[in-house]
């Protein structure tokens, strides 16, 4: 991987060596360790965790690979991943499509929790990967907990987190990893459910039930421009990082005052006002904008329709839409556009779900 430039300003340029590195290696525990002796199961836990939208980052300017945090916001809908994960003798047992980050995180888990036994690992996914909703995270949060659970849970939510934050990790093409960019949103809205609302350092700020009662509509619409890889990090290590010098204190103002006190209130109109005017602001216009502006126009229809809430995930391209009105009626807004709606789901308010052998139901 090339050595990659960060330009913050004028004056802030920095080199980042994008080095990757076998499963296994350059592992922080970040001297987590558990909380009670080790109880291992050979039992089949089972762990649904749902999938993210990823709102705003707050500032591009505090995350970085191997530096985790930059706070933000983004809530789960429900479209679950599972993890099927057991105590096992011998080597690993691993039926999975992400093999390294899979291995990598055992690894850890190996490391943090003193575990010397092997574990037979199942995931499944959804078949929207790479578009904005969070298949890696949430993947790893699901197995996190399911690892947990099947020595006994040692460990509590928030050191899962951690571990999973400290050490987050993409696939490169020749199967060896690399640090990813990890705000914390993801894996806390698929584990406590509705909204999250992150700080620096994947410190969990606020969370709260949302969009009770209301469907919500994903918008995949096509795209040629990667949001993986060097592109994903010249995008938000460059013109991110300047527009978020920018507006960084403005976006932080509006969640504090805005965005929570509405979410209190269950007020979706206005929650859906203050999204829509952070899509203008900092980092996310910059990943907006990293898809041309037909995205900004594919939303604009949508807000102009009424719809209450409109917001593009993460880098993109997936667009969601939260509204009390029926499917037919986002079909005929979306259809002069040449969208289709891919997803159509709810906000889970509920977060992760383990279900252990008595509670299993197929």
């Amino acid at each position: 991987m090339p050595i990659m430039k960060i330009r913050g300003g004028d004056l802030d340029l920095v080199e980042y060596n994008f080095s990757p590195f076998r499963p296994g290696e350059r592992i922080q525990t970040l001297g987590i360790r558990p909380s009670r002796p080790l109880q291992p199961t050979r039992e089949t836990i089972r762990v649904r965790a749902p999938s993210r939208i990823h709102l705003t980052v707050l500032d591009m300017n505090r995350f970085a690979p191997e530096r985790p945090g930059g706070g933000g916001i983004g809530f789960a809908i429900a479209m679950p991943l599972s993890a099927d994960v057991r105590c096992i003798d011998g080597p690993d047992e691993i039926t999975s499509e992400r093999l390294p980050i899979i291995r990598h995180f055992l690894e850890i888990f190996r490391q943090a929790s003193g575990y010397t036994g092997g574990f037979s690992v199942r995931t499944s996914s959804h078949s929207y990967p790479h578009v904005g909703l969070g298949s890696t995270s949430t993947m790893l949060i699901a197995l996190a907990h399911g690892l947990n659970a099947a020595v006994g849970s040692p460990f509590t939510r928030t050191e899962l987190r951690l571990l999973l934050g400290h050490n987050y990790v993409e696939e490169t093409q020749d199967g060896e990893i690399a640090f990813g960019f990890e705000t914390g949103v993801g894996p806390a809205a698929s584990t406590y459910g509705g909204m999250a609302v992150m700080g620096d350092r994947l410190t969990l700020v606020y969370h709260h039930a949302f969009a009770e009662n209301r469907r919500v509509f994903v918008i995949i619409p096509a795209s040629d421009i990667s949001s993986a890889g060097t592109k994903e990090f010249d995008l938000l290590m460059n013109r991110a990082r300047c527009l978020d010098y920018q507006d960084r204190e403005l976006k932080a103002y509006m969640i504090l005052m805005d965005l929570i006190p509405a979410l209190e209130r269950g007020d979706l109109t206005r929650i859906g006002e203050i999204i829509w005017e952070i899509e203008f602001r900092g980092s996310k216009r910059a990943e907006i904008e990293h898809h041309t502006f037909s995205i900004y126009t594919y939303m604009s229809r949508l807000r102009e329709a009424g719809f209450e809430f409109v917001g593009m995930s993460s880098v993109g391209p997936s667009i969601a839409v939260i509204t009390s009105r029926t499917r037919q009626e986002v079909e005929e807004a979306i259809a002069p556009l040449g969208l289709e709606i891919a997803i159509e789901t709810t906000v889970d308010n509920t977060g992760i779900v383990i279900e252990r052998p008595e509670n299993q139901t197929g």
